[in-house]
């Protein structure tokens, strides 16, 4: 007969051995991780009612939704939501606090990913600034893009390291920011270049394309787009914003037009590959190269268990150039619907659902424009003038209490102001004192809510309420600028260096705070929680399913609910 110590001794080691089988069991093949640029938190119940079989409404009725879940930092801009999502933590632990920061070393803006000692693969793949309605890539100085400036490790650099370098690790996306921030430092990215209408990447990743790159690009998938035009999926009338196609402050995009059908142009317009990334197209592009790079590379094909990352940025420039409550923005929603179901049923095909982790989340949300937001009565909203900054009685008053007449403020790279340094050391002033000052007037403009001084916030001399935890949070001592600028609720620039865009997100307001989480897979039992979450349990969610360490910088909590418990 067995003693109670060796029968205990023996029961544990079958539990464990249980345990040891089940999660072998259930370890994914593939780990596909979707992100959707600007999709607010409150788009998928919005529109809940159109949803088709297969998208959205596949991941609802087999997964664990997330309704409450919410950014913790100020910034909510492209770069620093992609970061957070890969790595789980906090601009101020990643390093990326913001699209553009001012680098004081080089003495110039930068932008996020830039990286001079990584070329593009392809010669004419650089931004054209002539083109280009993204403003933060016109800042990029050198063509060559990496993931170096991320100063955390992310879920697919931790996955790669956990299988011994086993595991493939892509990310695809029409922003170059979108796909390198998802592919970390150990995979690899791949984005469509406006300026040569194809996908690319850069020699941090690759010494030349792979073959099927190459073949991809010759087919010149974007150009069958020509000729042809953006148009409603049903009857205007069935629409929420059906009556409202053409409104005075939605963006007239060269050739794209306010109202619908918007057209992308003949293939020789200089415009067209830009025009494609502003509707339903540019998701079609990165769905097809997505497909082309799972075929050829053989992803989830063998049980070590492969990171797909699919960005999906189209939902961003609808929303930029029309706003939120639009009717492009509720139709690119429907049409993003198809697309997902495409993606989804095409996994289905090559690696089955059965054996695939699926995450869809967003960088951000996103506001409406003070134009729809003064139709239904809310006055407060309207667009702010950062060239006004240095112009204004209080700051003239600040000059000439420092004793000078020349700029104290020399830019604004959102959401910072920066201050001329050498000016106020040559004056013998104390830096943390005229940022102080400058602080005080500014936050005494019409629609300024907050103006925090880089130098109270390296002692952590501000108030501990939830906002300045948000500031904190995005605060980065070597990059971020000399005054932290929060605009009002509905208050937010829309002019970047002569473009003028519906609305624009990247405050700690709720509106773009908000973004959906849904997981769905082996496992996990559908469901809705509206327990507050927040977008870096995604990472650490990941990591704890798949077993491997949570990305170096991590602050997430595995969501119980996609572990089983």
């Amino acid at each position: 007969m067995r003693t109670p110590i060796r029968l205990a001794a023996t029961l544990t080691m079958m539990a464990a051995i249980q345990a040891a089988v089940f999660a072998q069991a259930d370890t994914p093949r593939l780990v596909l991780q979707i992100t959707v640029d600007q999709l607010r938190g409150d788009f998928i119940t919005r529109y809940e009612e159109r949803l088709r079989a297969g998208g959205f409404r596949y991941l609802l009725d087999n997964g664990v939704y997330y309704t409450n879940a919410h950014y913790q930092h100020a910034n909510t801009e492209t770069i620093v939501g992609h970061a957070s999502l890969a790595t789980g933590t906090v601009p101020a632990a990643h390093g990326m606090v913001g699209n553009i920061w001012f680098d004081r070393e080089l003495g110039r803006q930068v932008y996020n990913i830039e990286d001079p000692d990584y070329h593009l693969l392809s010669a004419d793949a650089d931004v054209d600034s002539s083109t280009e309605i993204d403003p933060t890539q016109r800042a990029a100085k050198a063509d060559g893009r990496s993931p170096n400036a991320i100063l955390s490790s992310t879920f697919g650099d931790e996955l790669s390291l956990h299988f011994g370098g086993k595991s493939k690790v892509f990310g695809v996306s029409v922003k170059d920011r979108g796909a390198v921030a998802m592919a970390g430092h150990a995979g690899k990215a791949f984005w469509f270049s406006k300026a040569g209408g194809a996908f690319v990447t850069s020699s941090y990743y690759y010494d030349r394309y792979p073959e099927w790159v190459i073949a991809w690009n010759a087919r010149k998938v974007p150009y069958e787009f020509a000729g042809r035009q953006w148009s409603l999926l049903h009857d205007a009338s069935s629409y929420r914003f059906g009556d409202a196609d053409d409104r005075p402050w939605e963006t007239d995009f060269p050739g794209w037009g306010r109202t619908f059908p918007h057209a992308y142009g003949d293939a020789d317009d200089k415009y067209f590959t830009t025009r494609l990334t502003l509707g339903p197209a540019g998701d079609r592009l990165v769905l097809a190269f997505a497909r082309e790079l799972v075929e050829k590379e053989q992803v989830g094909k063998d049980d070590t268990p492969d990171y797909l990352s699919v960005s999906f940025s189209s939902t961003d420039y609808v929303g930029h150039l029309f706003g939120a409550s639009s009717l492009e923005a509720e139709d690119h929603f429907l049409q993003l619907d198809r697309t997902l179901a495409e993606l989804l049923q095409f996994i289905d095909r090559e690696v089955g659902l059965e054996h695939t982790l699926i995450t869809l989340s967003a960088d951000h949300g996103g506001p409406d424009t003070p134009g729809y937001l003064n139709q239904q009565g809310i006055r407060n909203a309207f667009y702010f003038d950062t060239n006004a900054l240095d112009r204004q009685p209080a700051i003239n008053r600040l000059k000439e209490k420092f004793g000078t007449g020349e700029e104290l403020i020399t830019g604004y790279s959102h959401p910072y102001v920066n201050l001329n340094r050498e000016l106020i050391a040559g004056l013998g002033l104390d830096q943390a004192s005229v940022e102080a000052a400058v602080a005080e007037e500014l936050q005494r403009f019409r629609g300024v809510n907050r103006a925090i001084s880089t130098s109270a916030l390296s002692v952590n001399a501000v108030p501990d309420t939830l906002l300045m935890r948000s500031i904190r949070n995005n605060f980065h001592h070597k990059r971020s600028g000399d005054i932290y600028l929060v605009f009002d609720p509905n208050v937010f620039i829309n002019d970047f260096d002569g473009l003028i865009v519906a609305s624009t997100h990247g405050s700690p307001w709720r509106y773009d705070t908000h973004v959906p989480i849904v997981f769905a897979g082996p496992g996990i039992e559908p469901r809705r929680v509206s327990r507050a979450v927040t977008p870096y349990d995604i990472a650490a969610t990941l990591a704890a399913r798949l077993g491997t360490q949570p990305p170096s910088a991590s602050i997430g909590t595995p969501l119980p609910e996609v572990m089983g418990d």
